[in-house]
């Protein structure tokens, strides 16, 4: 008897281990597929164009406003770069050897 409910808890337990690693791939997906279109921003005192992917939580214009903000510190957009004020957004081209990207800096900042 003891062994019939051991082997009861045991499937349990596979079955919800598989329930939240099926759940967990299923929040990946849904995160990949939702990701934006990336932003470019110029600024003259800085080479080349970035381009910068934003987060979920995240816009063109919220990342175009922290660029501009003297104040703003701690995420790492376009290399991490220490430029602030000037920078505009442009259309996003093919010449990706010209440009520097950076994802989204998600939980650094």
């Amino acid at each position: 008897m003891k062994f019939r409910q051991f082997g009861i808890i045991a499937l349990t337990l596979l079955a919800l281990t598989g329930a939240a690693a099926a759940g967990a791939a299923d929040e990946a997906a849904q995160t990949s597929t939702s990701l934006q279109a990336p932003c470019c921003f110029e600024n003259p005192r800085f080479t080349g164009t970035c381009e910068v992917t934003p987060g979920p939580e995240e816009s063109c214009g919220g990342i175009l406003a922290y660029l501009n903000n003297p104040n703003s510190v701690g995420k790492n957009y376009c290399g991490n770069t220490k430029v602030r004020g000037g920078w505009t957004q442009v259309a996003c081209e093919d010449d990706a050897a010209a440009r520097v990207s950076c994802e989204s800096p998600g939980n650094a900042g």
